[in-house]
């Protein structure tokens, strides 16, 4: 069974936590050093995250549609990328599997890797905070 039951779920959760990211004083000024504009399109269920990180820019966040023009799309199971931001899913393996599927200048992606380690805890307590440790233990 499915982590989230519907986009909304998607959106609630891994949507926060990039908009979150986007306004963070320490984080945010770091992930728009990637300088691109990332689209996450994930499957069961169906939702689109759309990313601004351009450096001396704003980040922006959309939760579906969106005027963005993304440079880089990856594309994978929402549950896929519930895990990943618990901390058990490497990107260059799940690639490598076809879990996830990226299309645009990956170096891009794999430049910002490095600087997720920090939010996988940050995500776990934002998931206990709104009771939803049952997702924790994914």
């Amino acid at each position: 069974m499915a982590y989230f039951k519907d986009a909304d779920e998607v959106y609630e959760f891994i949507g926060t936590l990039f908009t979150d990211l986007a306004t963070d004083e320490e984080l945010g000024p770091k992930f728009r050093k990637a300088n691109t504009i990332v689209q996450y399109r994930y499957s069961n269920p169906d939702s689109v995250i759309t990313v601004k990180m351009l450096d001396g820019e704003d980040g922006q966040v959309d939760l579906g549609d969106t005027q963005l023009e993304p440079e880089v799309v990856m594309a994978m199971d929402a549950d896929t990328a519930h895990k990943f931001w618990l901390g058990k899913v490497n990107v260059t393996v799940a690639l490598a599997r076809g879990q996830m599927k990226a299309k645009g200048p990956v170096a891009k992606i794999l430049k910002l890797v490095p600087l997720v380690k920090p939010v996988f805890p940050r995500y776990r307590a934002m998931l206990e905070e709104k009771g939803r440790s049952d997702l924790v233990e994914a």
